[in-house]
């Protein structure tokens, strides 16, 4: 039921948020930040500030409102307190070698009063449309999914002086400073994976050289190569006419494992390419055995040794980069990411962080188990069960509440202009 109150919530709750009641300097804030979290992960339909407080016996509206926009904490400081509480524990710390995904999210957003709204290409509806884009990093280490950080993407359209504002900044610049802070925290990266938007940006690739990282990237099918034959005869070609002229006995056939298996033809080539120094590895995907059946055909980047990058090590790692989009789909679905009823930039990234909480919550319970002995007569495999399992215990906890207070509860009910018999 969407009804709930902050006495309901499991004493699991309490506990997490007791975690960064320091990082907080008023005790209305770590109220407020309690309240924020449970209505996050509450059962409300909307996730927007009024709904949360509509939804909560005891919880009110303008209080909730001047914690996320007016109350003087800092969201960076919540941001690394959830990092180290999930890099203290043995079950959930973030361990070496991941995959660290760059990847941008945008969604719908009406009028242009809102910080970075801006006509952009959005890609949950996968068109040009009025909206906001943010940038953020996501850890992948082959057990959990965990977002790290983000950034809003400004608009030049949404700045008073365009692109020559100082707040502007590209989406790649953007993903150096957040590439930049998970380096400064000591977490080592095992390869860096990004898309065609910041794979055929070539002074972002340099960069991450530049850091001595490992990256796979895509890149665009107009992207020019110089691949050298047997001969010593060297070729200037596309990346499209490159992978129409090759013979199809060049690719090897992967099965690559998601939701479901999907069988994938790929070859990999050692070229060289304009403004990266020596040779790099490209691979050309395709979803059929010949370029003229294909419908679906991608290309990459890395520079990943040539005795690493086998097909299979390139479908399987940047296979991994799908983990950021279930993320989002959970996190916009079930979190509320896109819903909020704020303006000003501070205030959406404290949004932002605050639903990072939330989704950390329930991994690190799924992670270590609380929520499977004591809510769940199954394993739980997915943040969704996960999730389930918690708002289980808010429901049980909150008809225990009502047995006590339906005095509290019918005055609830009445004040919102209803009778409850």
């Amino acid at each position: 039921m969407k009804q709930t109150t902050p006495a309901a919530m499991p004493p699991c709750f309490e506990k997490w948020c007791k975690r960064f009641d320091d990082v907080f300097t008023h005790k209305a804030q770590k109220r407020e930040f309690r309240h924020y979290l449970g209505g996050l992960l509450g059962e409300s339909e909307r996730k927007n500030l009024f709904q949360m407080a509509e939804d909560a016996i005891g919880v009110t509206y303008h209080r909730l409102h001047h914690f996320l926009t007016e109350a003087p904490w800092s969201g960076l400081k919540i941001n690394e307190r959830r990092l180290e509480i999930m890099d203290r524990c043995s079950q959930t710390k973030i361990s070496r070698g991941f995959s660290l995904i760059i990847d941008d999210s945008g969604h719908r957003k009406s009028g242009n009063f809102t910080a970075g709204v801006g006509r952009q290409y959005i890609g949950e509806i996968g068109k040009t449309d009025n909206g906001i884009v943010v940038v953020t990093t996501h850890l992948y280490d082959g057990r959990k999914s965990l977002p790290l950080d983000i950034e809003l993407y400004q608009h030049s359209s949404s700045l008073r002086e365009g692109k020559q504002d100082s707040e502007f900044e590209k989406k790649p610049e953007l993903a150096l400073k957040l590439i930049d802070k998970t380096i400064e925290r000591k977490y080592q990266p095992g390869i860096v994976i990004v898309d065609a938007g910041y794979g055929n940006n070539t002074s972002f690739l340099l960069e991450l050289e530049n850091r001595r990282l490992k990256y796979l990237g895509g890149l665009a099918k107009n992207r020019k190569v110089t691949i050298t034959y047997k001969d010593n005869i060297q070729q200037t070609i596309r990346l499209d006419e490159l992978a129409q002229s090759l013979p199809q006995e060049d690719f090897s056939e992967v099965e690559l494992h998601l939701d479901k298996p999907k069988q994938l033809w790929v070859v990999a080539k050692e070229i060289e390419i304009s403004q990266l120094v020596g040779k790099r590895m490209i691979a050309i995907v395709m979803n059929a055995a010949t370029f003229s059946q294909a419908t679906d055909i991608d290309y990459f980047i890395t520079n990943v040794p040539s005795s690493i990058t086998t097909p299979k090590w390139i479908v399987d790692t940047y296979g991994s980069r799908n983990w950021v989009e279930v993320f989002y789909r959970e996190a916009k679905g079930w979190l509320g990411l896109k819903e909020y009823q704020v303006r000003d930039k501070r205030s959406l990234i404290r949004h932002f962080i605050l639903v990072f909480c939330a989704y950390t919550f329930i991994l690190w319970h799924q992670m270590t188990g609380g929520l499977r002995r004591r809510w769940a007569n199954k394993t739980l495999n997915t943040f969704p069960e996960a999730l389930e399992a918690f708002r289980t215990a808010i429901s049980f906890r909150f008809f225990d509440w009502l047995t006590f207070n339906r005095d509290v509860f019918a005055a609830y009910k009445a004040s919102l202009g209803f009778i409850w018999a």
